[in-house]
């Protein structure tokens, strides 16, 4: 590991100052330092945000919540209002790590981890060395994407979180040198193209500071489904975060383990919400938004495991 400037402020904008001029934020580090021990990321100056006032869950004016970046993931899962609220975001983040990790890792970071490809974290590749080509595409990619993917990267985002968040329309806040600004989740992750090392649409140094939460009827009826190679803490095969509400005609899905960001899945969204909501519209639907998947020749069985999983999960939602 490199050497590196260490800093621990106390105030939002000398964190800004800070990590000007191409520092990093650092949270729990469980990524980051990770990376850094691997060589592939080498920082001159890390900038520890876990001092600054941005930890919390607190009620929005719409009924919602906004959920400080630094706030840990253990306190996420926990928090009564997030359980009761939005199930299923309490449930990924239980998913998706041990309690160690959970216990250091923070919400803003959850967001800004990068994917868990064996060949990345070994080898130069399109996201750390553009145009260096995607190993993966003739290598090992069983677990890799099946929709969205590129020959630039078929590498998939590994975030349990930021899929649930994704299905009840989260918006990022940031802070920048020059302001405020807030992204839709939706547009958080671009999509892989030809440049999959720009990996979020943040503006360069800028600083996470809250999710929001939109309230929303169908978020209470909700679940969070995941699929992995052990029951241990493991990254997802496929997973699933879909919410359910009959009366207001409100249907939520979105995927992980698919794509290189969290997948929302709007054709099946689209299709139940013009179709009774039985257990056949809910396989008819699956089967639409799946139509569109490219596997690889290692990876085919992601598409009936996806099918299999999102239908799962409707009929658990269905009264």
């Amino acid at each position: 590991m490199k050497e590196f400037a260490y800093e621990r402020p106390t105030d939002v904008r000398d964190a800004l100052i800070a990590a000007d001029g191409g520092g990093r934020y650092l949270g729990g580090g469980t990524n980051l330092v990770d990376l850094m021990k691997e060589g592939v990321e080498a920082p001159t100056r890390l900038v520890d945000v876990r001092r600054l006032p941005l930890a919390g869950v607190s009620e929005a004016p719409d009924g919602g919540l906004v959920i400080g970046a630094t706030t840990t993931n253990s306190d996420l899962a926990a928090h009564p209002e997030v359980r009761r609220r939005y199930p299923a975001l309490s449930q990924a983040v239980l998913a998706g790590a041990s309690g160690q990790l959970r216990n250091m890792a923070t919400v803003g970071g959850n967001l800004l981890q990068r994917t868990r490809c064996a060949y990345f974290a070994t080898q130069v590749c399109n996201k750390r060395v553009p145009g260096t080509g995607c190993p993966a595409i003739a290598g090992e990619h069983h677990n890799h994407a099946i929709l969205g993917w590129t020959r630039s990267c078929v590498a998939t985002h590994p975030s349990d979180m930021a899929v649930a968040m994704l299905a009840f329309d989260a918006v990022v806040r940031y802070e920048t040198l020059d302001g405020p600004g807030e992204i839709p989740l939706a547009d958080f992750y671009p999509p892989v193209g030809d440049t999959p090392h720009r990996e979020t649409a943040l503006p360069p140094g800028a600083l996470i500071t809250a999710v929001a939460l939109p309230g929303s009827a169908v978020s209470p009826r909700s679940r969070y489904r995941k699929v992995r190679e052990r029951a241990s803490y493991a990254f997802a095969t496929v997973s699933v975060a879909a919410g359910l509400d009959l009366d207001a005609g409100s249907v939520r899905i979105a995927l992980g383990g698919v794509a290189s960001r969290p997948w929302r899945a709007r054709t099946a969204e689209a299709f139940l919400l013009e179709a009774p909501l039985t257990p056949e519209a809910f396989r008819a639907a699956a089967d639409a938004e799946l139509a569109a998947a490219e596997p690889l020749p290692g990876n085919g069985y992601k598409v009936r495991l996806a099918g299999n999983l999102i239908e799962t999960v409707l009929k658990e939602l269905q009264p």
